[in-house]
This record gives C-alpha cells, structure tokens and sequence, in this order.
C-alpha cells in the first residue's frame, strides 16, 4: 500500500491514541460501573471497586502503596497539586532545573509573584543534572524541589537520586514529574524516593483526562480544591471511574509488553536518526544519546528555520514539534536547548519526533523521504 499521501504521526510525546483494549474497558465500565463510587448502595459499591481495582493495579507497576495514588484530570493538576500544596505556608526558595514543562514553569512563576525564590539546578551540554553542583546549593534556604524525571522535549531521563539524597537530607519536599516517564521506561516511585510523583494517561495510549499524584504516605499536602472527601480529601469531586480504569488498563498492557514497545520504539526511532543524519546532513542530535527515551530524537537542521520545517512538514503529512504541546504557539526558542548552551543555528532548527508503538519501518522510511525534500529545500532557498 502506498503511503504517499498518508498521515504520518510522530508526535507521540504530545499524546497518544488510546488502545482498542482501553476504549472498550472505558465503554464496559460506563455502563456497569456508572453510579458514584460515593453512594452506599450496591451500584455504588460497583462503581468503588472497579475504582479501588484500578488504584491497586496502577500502584503495583509503579511501585506505590494504592493509597499512595491521587487520582487527578492529568499530569498538569498532578504537578500544580504538589507544588502550590508544599508551598502553603511560608514563603522561601524553590529548587528546579532551566527549562522544565510549562505545568512546572508556570506553577514556579505564580509562586515567585508571591515571594517565593527560585534557585537553579544546572545541566550540562546533555541535559543532564550537574550532580557535582548540588551540594553547594543554599540547601537552608530551599523548601521545595522538583525536576522532570524524562524531559519532555529532548527526552533526556535524569539521574535523581543524588538530588533525592539531598532532599531527605535536608527535609525538603521533592516533586518528580514523571509523565513522560511513565509507560516508556520502568518508574518506581519507592525506588526514587520522592515525595511526590506526577503521572498522565494519555502519554501511554489511556484516555485523556485522567492522571495520578503518588504522594508518599506520612507526607502533608494541603488541598488545591475543597467541596468533597474524595481523594482521601486530597482532590474532591465524585471520581471519574471509567477514566480510572481505562488508565489502569493502559499501564498493565505496558507492563506486560514492555519489552517489545521499547525494542520497537528504539529501532524505529535510531532508523528514523540513521536515515536522516545521512540524508540530511550536517544534523546535531540534541540531549544525551545514551540517556533519553527510547521514541525520542530531538534533531537539528542547520541552515534551516524550525518554524519554517514545522509548517512544511505539516502540509507534507508528518506531524512533529518544536517541544512541548503545552507550549505551542510560542516563538521563542526551545528554553530547554539553550540551558544547554546550543548556539542559535541549533535551537533554531531543532525539531521533536517522537515514534510510537503502531508506526512502522514503512512510516519512518517515507516520513525520512518527506523530511528530507523539505529540508534540502529550505536549505537551497536560504
């Protein structure tokens, strides 16, 4: 079958499509778990249990106890919900890497209109924490950390435990975003020993709508929200069960087929880097090559505009992104690639492909074929 004028998706660090497993267990828990899992009545139980279920399931993979795990409309809410909620009381100094996902940013930048400081942990020309750098920082003056575990533009994974060390040295709330993580590379919330930890469905093929807070037993959140008990009283609202449950199932078909979605991923997304750092050089590959996800290849083009590329490549049918969806419609560079000192001719025309599970060898060959036209293009235009 020719695929000359199909649309070729490799964008899946923005979203995924939820899995035919998943919609259908979204469907069958509509109709027979619908009553609020609030109610005590047998339809209510129903509908608890089929919530409680999925919490279980979804705090075995990740390591978590079940009532460790906050359900939440998504990675975003997760995020905002640790930080305005670690940073209620006094006024003091927040720790985080340049360049994290607008959900942290934006959060930092309200708390720093009412008087908190924010400090920088460095990265290197990788994307990388500068570990040697940590214990300097003014450790009595910080009150709150957080750091994305797999950066959502170049998918560089961090090495958090000497950060996680320093935190419980010092007593300070650690926040772990790891919604691009999750469903890509094994995450255990134990393991990382942070005292909060943001999840998204819809980054491993759940529906959209639904994500977790993991918030380590013994530590103190206080609510974004109030109005209900739900949540433990963390998150009110009658809970989205169905929602839930689609997301538990999407992370227990990762869990059994993690092998080959990371396998797959990785030799698509080295076939698509192969082929185009051959027929469209120079390129310069961004972030760590051995520390990152295994869908994500963060590229440059020199010579070319990556704004130009992106609306090319949009009317070629191949979808990409100069970084986060959640920051779209900005003009100004990718933050994330000048923290790590890329000259202009760099960030300028970096763009993210991100592979997924049901792309195929023939899509990366023919996506290579349209990227190519349009860059040697541009190139021979400029």
């Amino acid at each position: 079958m020719s695929l000359s004028n199909t649309l070729i998706d490799l964008d899946h660090n923005a979203t995924t499509r939820p899995s035919a497993e998943v919609i259908d267990a979204v469907a069958h828990t509509m109709w027979d778990a619908y009553a609020n899992p609030g109610s005590r009545h047998a339809a209510g139980r129903r509908a608890r249990n089929a919530l409680e279920t999925a919490r279980e399931t979804i705090a075995r993979i990740l390591d978590a106890e079940p009532d460790e795990v906050i359900f939440t409309s998504g990675g975003t809410e997760a995020s905002n919900l640790a930080l305005f909620g670690f940073a209620s009381g006094p006024t003091g100094t927040i720790a985080l890497p340049p360049a994290e996902h607008p959900a942290t940013e934006e959060t930092v930048r309200m708390l720093q209109s009412r008087g908190w400081q924010r400090t920088v942990l460095p990265v290197d020309t990788d994307g990388r924490l500068v570990q040697d750098a940590l214990p300097s920082l003014s450790w009595d003056e910080i009150r709150l950390a957080t750091c994305l575990l797999a950066h959502n533009e170049t998918g560089v994974i961090q090495d958090t435990e000497p950060l996680a060390r320093l935190c419980a040295e010092h007593r300070v709330p650690l926040h772990i975003d790891a919604v691009q993580a999750v469903g890509k590379i094994p995450v255990s919330f134990r393991q990382l020993q942070a005292t909060t930890m943001a999840v998204g469905a819809h980054k491993f093929h759940g529906p959209r709508g639904i994500g977790a807070l993991l918030l380590r037993r013994g530590a103190r959140l206080v609510p974004l929200h109030y109005g209900g008990h739900q949540e433990q009283g963390h998150r009110p609202g009658t809970e989205t069960v169905a929602l839930a449950v689609g997301m538990a199932t999407a992370l227990e078909q990762w869990s059994r087929e993690r092998q080959q979605r990371t396998e797959r991923m990785r030799v698509l997304r080295d076939r698509l880097e192969a082929a185009l750092t051959e027929q469209c050089g120079p390129v310069v590959i961004n972030g760590s090559r051995e520390h990152r996800l295994p869908n994500t290849l963060n590229i440059a083009f020199p010579g070319c505009d990556g704004e130009a590329l992106l609306v090319a490549l949009d009317l070629a049918n191949v979808c990409c992104s100069m970084g986060s969806a959640c920051a779209s419609g900005s003009s100004e560079p990718a933050p994330v690639l000048v923290a790590m000192q890329k000259p202009p001719e760099v960030y300028r025309a970096s763009l993210r492909f991100s592979v997924g599970i049901d792309n195929t060898e023939a899509e990366i060959d023919e996506a290579v074929r349209r990227i190519s036209e349009v860059v040697n293009r541009q190139r021979q235009t400029a």
